[in-house]
């Protein structure tokens, strides 16, 4: 159940950057360097080395845990977040249906990685050319993901980059949550369990 919930938590963290982004113009470096870096992380045998290992988990995935917790009725929650999260998740089937998108996906990312060496993580064409990753192959294969917030920075195209950006991220942590057994029978039979899990991830944080 921890890495279930670990790659869920990484899901509501980077919807929750989506929307930070959507409404605000601007979020917090460090929990996406966290999403990013996962995405890039290609032999990982587990989640939380995905997420950066076990002793800094709690801390880089924070704000994805808080949500979750809200989701699971620990808090109040962010409705956009919640909605989001249905749709990437029936999205994730698409892609992984899909005959050649997750090759693809991974060529280009491989490609991006040699780029990040170069430029840095978080350099914008980095960020640029995962935007397009998602947009040109994953976006087109499934139920598209609305975002909804100001139209003067959902107007911007280095913001929508970002978003797109996060976008894959979040496709990343549903695969892994369905590659670590996640169904959506979680939700209605196992809650109590992902609960206590998420809390065990944050309390050396509380």
């Amino acid at each position: 159940m921890i890495e279930r919930v670990i790659a869920l938590a990484a899901l509501a963290q980077s919807l929750k950057l989506v929307q930070q982004l959507a409404s605000l113009g601007q979020t917090e470096q460090h929990p996406e360097s966290v999403l990013f870096d996962s995405l890039f992380r290609f032999e990982a045998e587990d989640a939380e080395t995905i997420y950066g290992g076990t002793e800094t988990l709690g801390r880089g995935l924070d704000r994805g845990l808080r949500e979750l917790l809200a989701l699971l009725g620990h808090g109040p929650k962010d409705p956009a977040v919640g909605r989001m999260g249905l749709t990437l998740l029936a999205l994730e089937r698409s892609f992984v249906r899909h005959p050649t998108a997750g090759e693809r996906v991974q060529s280009t990312l491989r490609d991006v990685e040699r780029q990040r060496q170069h430029l840095g993580p978080m350099h914008p064409t980095v960020i640029n050319r995962l935007g397009d990753l998602y947009a040109e192959q994953v976006s087109p294969i499934g139920q598209r993901v609305l975002v909804q917030g100001n139209p003067v920075y959902l107007g911007q195209p280095p913001i929508v980059a970002e978003v797109r950006a996060l976008l894959l991220c979040g496709l990343r942590a549903a695969v892994l949550w369905r590659q670590m057994g996640g169904s959506r029978l979680d939700f209605l039979l196992r809650r109590r369990a992902m609960t206590e899990a998420a809390h065990q991830l944050l309390s050396p944080l509380d």
